[in-house]
């Protein structure tokens, strides 16, 4: 079997990774990225404001870590959403279309947490 590379992925325009992670992980054309939430990395604490607010802010660290990649949103082809509580739903796919604007969509999978 041929060994794949990785290259890890680290950017400032990200809040920074637990020591067991990396923010985003290259391995031929794809790039992984972790999880992320609606936080400022300049500041390392949540934004304030709405669902809007936070969703926005989440998939911008998503994109400063594609970007730093080489890549851009436009070519995100899966994405898995986790919401704690579906009247959030609404507000949140605003933020999503705030910043998955253009091109094919990638496929989506919202989850609930409880």
């Amino acid at each position: 079997m041929n060994a794949l590379t990785k290259t890890g992925v680290c950017t400032d325009g990200a809040p920074p990774p637990k020591p067991f992670l990396s923010q985003g992980v290259i391995v031929g054309n794809m790039v992984y990225i972790s999880g992320s939430l609606g936080m400022d990395p300049s500041t390392g604490k949540m934004v304030e404001g709405t669902i809007t607010d936070r969703t926005v802010r989440a998939l911008k660290n998503i994109s400063n870590i594609l970007e730093a990649a080489g890549t851009s949103v436009a070519n995100l082809v899966k994405v898995n959403i986790f919401i704690t509580d579906m009247k959030d739903f609404g507000e949140m796919n605003e933020g999503y279309m705030e910043v998955v604007s253009e091109g094919i969509k990638p496929v989506c999978v919202p989850m609930i947490v409880i």
